[in-house]
């Protein structure tokens, strides 16, 4: 592939018209802006960083169509196999959120932390923090770094936080332990149209688009086994996903992770790279830093959304992606992403009407591939 390409497609988002009486009653043929918006809003409203992805797991959980049977695997993964006999067909999205976790408690009660996945630290430091002990989240601060005299060979220093107490015995009174993960408060919030803002959107729309897409399936009409995977600590090292990957081993036909695509579709950045803009439809990620598709799943993704009147983009990005864990068993990658403006940061930016173009091709690929 040289340079980036994008190619859109289609111009109707939503489709009309009864289901099947062997389908979930009362549920249109494709999802509405309305209910995409109602699960990934409970989603993004969750937190999980990664390796404590428990509570966004138990949300995804709880929002499935009432035939499917959830299992949860060694590494924590969550899986939803529809048909029968073996995947022929993976589909996988990440759980977790970056964020910190505790390394120390010093004398005066402060934390210091470990980043758990790549971000800017300066976008937390003097920022509200919460400290999630499993049972509840606890107030604190990301303290402010040194910013006197900073230069290219004098680094601020690592990020801390302060629950305030003033010692160490202070925090370990409050029950804050070490391993024990810490984000800042974060909320979903509606822009103008169908634009959102948040934190964690990354990837969080990607499982939303699993779930709804699994809405829509009737386990009885396939012709293979789909399976349906909400992956754990992906954000540091693709863990979860490596564990799927050796469980079904060289079984799947095809692997399609559900994940952002990092799009330079904001005003700071250059279009010349990773241009997919937000609101045009999900993206077919042909090449990123972990895998490249090969053009036939590319052109086989392309002509389904034709096919089906879904708008499609086609582009190159940066970052990786959980389907790279299935290449040492030979088995393809055709990740999909949806847009992303200001990943990893306090203020993410989607478009609902992309969430629900994703849900439609995940759907679209489990009836047809």
């Amino acid at each position: 592939m040289r340079g980036t390409w994008c190619v859109v497609l289609g111009s109707s988002w939503l489709l009309a018209g009864p289901v099947t009486a062997q389908a979930r009653p009362a549920v249109p043929a494709a999802p509405t802006v309305a209910e995409a918006e109602q699960v990934v809003s409970r989603l993004v409203e969750s937190y999980g960083v990664s390796g404590m992805e428990a509570p966004v797991r138990d949300a995804v959980r709880t929002m499935l169509p009432s035939w499917a049977r959830p299992t949860v695997d060694g590494a924590g993964n969550l899986w939803v196999v529809a048909g029968r006999g073996a995947p022929k067909v993976v589909f996988i999205a990440h759980l977790d959120e970056i964020g910190f976790d505790v390394t120390a408690i010093r004398d005066d009660g402060t934390l210091d932390l470990r980043p758990r996945g790549g971000f800017i630290p300066s976008l937390y430091e003097a920022q509200p923090a919460l400290v999630h002990t499993g049972s509840s989240s606890l107030p604190a601060v990301f303290l402010p770094r040194d910013s006197i005299g900073r230069t290219p060979t004098r680094s601020p220093g690592a990020i801390r936080a302060d629950p305030g107490t003033g010692s160490r015995a202070g925090t370990e009174a409050l029950g804050i332990k070490l391993g024990m993960t810490l984000t800042m408060p974060k909320s979903y919030a509606r822009l103008v149209g169908t634009r959102a803002t948040g934190r964690s959107f990354d990837d969080r729309v990607g499982s939303a688009a699993l779930i709804l897409a699994l809405r829509r399936i009737d386990p009885s009409k396939l012709t293979h086994a789909v399976a349906f995977v909400w992956s754990t600590r992906e954000e540091v090292g693709l863990e979860g996903a490596r564990f799927v990957a050796d469980s079904l081993k060289d079984g799947p036909t095809v692997v399609l992770a559900i994940d952002t695509f990092v799009s330079a579709d904001s005003p700071l950045e250059l279009p010349t790279f990773a241009l997919a803009p937000v609101g045009r439809g999900p993206v077919a990620r042909a090449v990123d830093n972990s895998s490249v598709t090969p053009s036939r799943l590319v052109d086989s993704l392309v002509a389904l959304a034709r096919s089906k009147g879904i708008p499609f983009q086609v582009g190159a990005t940066n970052g990786g992606n959980d389907g790279s864990t299935f290449a040492a068993y030979g088995v393809p990658d055709a990740p999909i992403g949806w847009p992303l403006r200001y990943s990893h940061s306090p203020a993410e930016v989607i478009d609902l009407k992309d969430l629900v173009g994703l849900a439609r091709m995940v759907e679209a690929v489990a009836k047809s591939w």
